[in-house]
């Protein structure tokens, strides 16, 4: 029965994505799931953990040891300021946003090969749409 839900079969694109996303990261120096801190650097530069903690909706010890992780590699680094310490790519981290964006276009692609261009639309439309239900449906878990 659960294998005929909608939210099942997303669950299998979701992890058949990161499968993908994985090995495609990991000659990069990657690890499947940093790409989406960095992403958010690429964004804004500079942002405090906490913030983004709030951004990737992930639990705090997640996002100390990402930084500390991609500190390692060499992509990111900390520097205090004043009451928090903000998070900054380093030029290696920066030299990775073009192939990171590039490998999730193609997983993209793979995966909606078979649709057309208003049907991608329309799925973008309608996951969009259920994305911003399941913030809210988590917002109202976390204050329960």
């Amino acid at each position: 029965m659960l294998d005929e839900t909608l939210t099942y079969a997303l669950i299998m694109v979701v992890k058949t994505h990161r499968l993908r996303i994985a090995a495609q990261m990991a000659p990069l120096g990657l690890h499947a799931g940093q790409e989406l801190l960095l992403n958010q650097l690429w964004k804004q530069d500079g942002l405090t953990q906490s913030e983004l903690i709030a951004r990737l909706g992930v639990e705090p010890p997640t996002v100390t040891k990402t930084v500390q992780r991609l500190e390692r590699a060499g992509f990111l680094r900390r520097e205090p300021d004043k009451r928090a310490i903000r998070v900054f790519l380093t030029d290696a981290g920066k030299a990775l946003q073009e192939p990171v964006e590039r490998i999730w276009q193609e997983t993209d692609e793979l995966i909606q090969r078979e649709f057309g261009p208003q049907e991608r639309e329309t799925l973008a439309d309608l996951v969009t749409t259920m994305a911003d239900n399941a913030v809210v449906l988590r917002q109202q878990v976390r204050l329960e």
